[in-house]
């Protein structure tokens, strides 16, 4: 077994120091709100692309996916298939509204159509939600660190978002969306360097691992069950997951913000659309490094399914390319915790903190976005630490997203009232999304056995729908 030694700190260090001074750096033409939030709307969609991809997957890809295959078969990629279908969908309908007008968040558009009621209280789940999903991904990060310093979880926590917090609070999404683009690449590149040390580790190398696999079933990417309870079905995967898909980049925040920093309408579709391509070959990359995995460790037993990626890098990878694959963990978690920050941030002060004090000019957006930037990452790290406690025995991806699910319903309901009718009032978007993302809490409750998260999207947003119709406007 290897130790963690001072080649490999020297190589975390001087990555974790390059990234964040680069970040700041980035942010220094930055002298108002659109350039602090929308990157004056003029970033490439190819990094724009990266940014997204490297937002929504992070960390939960890099060592929650390994374990979910470790732990059972392909079948998740059937999610992925539904990612994209729910991105072209999006890209065809909710992004032309977007740009359509001048637009600071996604829910300014529900301002627009309803009034600033329904803005602020879909921007208030959209926060409470993404605080809930985001802490979680923030915990997952915290495991490889403690695992190889020694530290706690909560001291481990705190270095990344410290280290995190200092490049968002400066560069702000331009920073993001750069440092996004270089972390993405790197720890995609460390999912296929684990895969050619599987192969010289494992007796037989592929052959064996996709042999063994097979044997054992786990190479079954389709399951056509039927039953509501199996969360990766072909169903749950092209349904559940494309109205997820929907949801979370055509009402989130954290993936449209990055969409409106693009040129143009069709710059934006190309990121859009081109994510979703992206992600599917990035979740087959490490489901297979799981695969690897479970040949490797000869099925044994984990405390935690996130473990087992961090476990085989830290005991098993030579020094120097240790550190350089720890990096990659570091990577995927700074793109979506800095991702997080920004967007909660932009949130805040475009949705509440401008129409409440009256302060819309340029410059006053950019220093309360920084207040707020401070604020949700102080947030962010004591959600993790409460997260410790409640972590044993789960992937921390599987509980982010159907944390995130619970609340997304709702909100694809209100904006599928805002943009395809015309006559439903505030009150019914309100008390649709209430219902909606209620419904959703109430299943997860009581009947998540029963239901599985994939679903909590749809079932969302026919409650919000069928709800918020009810209160239309007489002619």
């Amino acid at each position: 077994m290897n130790a963690f030694g001072g080649f490999d700190f020297a190589v975390l260090v001087l990555y974790i120091a390059a990234v964040t001074a680069w970040g700041a750096w980035l942010g220094r033409a930055n002298r108002g709100g659109a350039d602090y939030f929308l990157g004056s709307r003029n970033l490439p969609w190819w990094a724009v692309m990266l940014s997204v991809v490297a937002t929504e997957t992070s960390t939960l890809t890099f060592l929650s996916i390994p374990g979910i295959s470790y732990l059972g078969a392909l079948a998740f990629l059937q999610l992925a298939l539904g990612y994209l279908v729910g991105r072209i969908v999006v890209a065809r309908i909710l992004l032309p509204a977007y740009y359509r007008g001048e637009l600071s968040t996604a829910y300014a558009l529900l301002g627009t159509r309803f009034g600033s009621v329904a803005r602020r209280y879909a921007s208030g789940v959209f926060m409470l939600t993404r605080l809930l999903a985001d802490s979680v991904r923030l915990f997952a990060t915290a495991i490889p660190l403690a695992l190889i310093t020694g530290w706690s979880y909560p001291i481990s926590i705190l270095v990344i978002g410290a280290a995190t917090l200092i490049y968002t609070y400066y560069g702000g999404i331009r920073a993001v969306v750069w440092v996004d683009a270089v972390q993405m690449a790197l720890y995609v590149g460390g999912g296929v360097i684990a895969l050619l040390l599987l192969q010289g580790a494992v007796e037989g190398g592929w052959g064996t691992i996709l042999g063994q696999a097979s044997s054992a079933g786990k190479l079954a990417v389709i399951d056509l069950s039927a039953s509501p309870a199996v969360a990766y079905t072909l169903w749950a995967g092209l349904v559940g997951g494309g109205f997820l898909s929907m949801a979370s980049h055509g009402t989130d925040q954290l993936i449209v913000q990055r969409l409106l920093t693009c040129r143009d309408l069709r710059h934006s579709q190309r990121a859009l659309i081109g994510s979703g391509v992206a992600v599917i070959v990035q979740f087959a990359l490490f489901l297979f490094v799981g695969l690897g995995l479970w040949v490797f460790f000869e099925g044994r037993d984990f405390a935690s399914s996130d473990e087992i990626f961090a476990r085989f890098i830290i005991d098993e990878m030579p020094a120097g390319l240790r550190g350089l694959l720890i990096a990659g963990v570091f990577a995927a978690a700074m793109s979506s915790l800095s991702s997080s920050i920004n967007s909660l941030a932009s949130a805040s002060a475009y949705d509440f903190w401008a129409p409440l004090t009256g302060r819309r000019d340029d410059r006053s957006a950019m220093i309360a976005g920084r207040f707020f930037t401070l604020l949700w990452a102080a947030l962010l790290i004591v959600g993790a630490i409460v997260f410790i406690p409640l972590s044993r025995g789960t992937a921390a991806v599987e509980v982010a997203l159907a944390a995130a699910s619970m609340a997304y319903g709702g909100l694809l309901g209100a904006f599928a009232l805002g943009v395809f009718t015309r006559r439903v009032t505030q009150t019914g978007a309100v008390v649709g999304m209430t219902l909606g993302v209620g419904t959703v809490i109430a299943i997860w409750a009581t009947a998540r056995e029963a239901v599985a998260w994939p679903w909590f999207v749809l079932i969302g947003l026919a409650v919000t729908v069928a709800a918020g119709s009810v209160f239309r406007r007489r002619d």
